[in-house]
């Protein structure tokens, strides 16, 4: 599985089953999905497989692609998968697609881009969201302005040594970011690993 060609991410190993139990609830009625932030394209391939009523679009920057698309011809070429599409180039403060979607779907992203791209984050999602549409967002959020676990105020830290505008973020700020947008949050999912699944749907 870890190949040169395909790289590994132990955490959307750890956390696939938890956030794919969260997304069957909420996908009984969806057909079509934009991933922002494929990063290795685990998650694609696994949700794909599990969710074969998708259509997934995977999307990131460009410097992943060749990663995803490593996942996505190893899982065609055994059969699985032809429900999951090859990356989108996309950035938060970019162009976004033109294609309305039923759900928009972001792992571990908020906190490892800046907050001025957390800001262009939402209302990109938005404008790829049907009425009606989802948007589900997995990774660690503060509350009240304070770190939920000893945990991930050591991996705030960890995270801003690699770079100082990534942060985790506070839950009220990103929740009126949304609001603004026209998202109502519909539920906020406590995860393994002091994580966070939150869903909002387009008015």
């Amino acid at each position: 599985m870890n190949n040169p060609n395909k790289p590994f991410s132990q955490a959307c190993e750890n956390n696939k089953q938890p956030i794919l139990e969260v997304l069957q609830r909420h996908f009984v009625k969806v057909s079509t999905v934009l991933e922002v932030g494929s990063g290795t394209g685990q998650h694609a391939v696994f949700f794909g497989e599990q969710l074969p009523q998708v259509q997934w679009q995977t999307a990131d920057l460009p410097e992943f692609h060749s990663g995803i698309c490593a996942w996505l011809e190893a899982a065609q070429a055994e059969g699985r998968c032809n429900n999951v599409t090859p990356p989108l180039a996309l950035e938060a403060a970019g162009r976004w697609p033109e294609q309305a979607y039923d759900a928009v779907f972001s792992a571990n992203t908020l906190h490892i881009m800046s907050w001025e791209n957390v800001t262009h984050f939402f209302p990109g999602a938005s404008s790829c969201l049907k009425s009606g549409g989802l948007l589900c967002v997995y990774g660690p959020f503060n509350y009240n302005g304070q770190f939920t676990s000893e945990s991930n105020a050591r991996f705030n830290n960890w995270l801003q040594q690699q770079n100082a505008y990534s942060a985790i973020r506070d839950f009220e700020a990103v929740n009126k970011l949304a609001a603004e947008q026209q998202l109502e949050l519909v539920e906020d999912n406590a995860m393994p690993a002091n994580n966070r699944l939150l869903v909002w749907r387009k008015a």
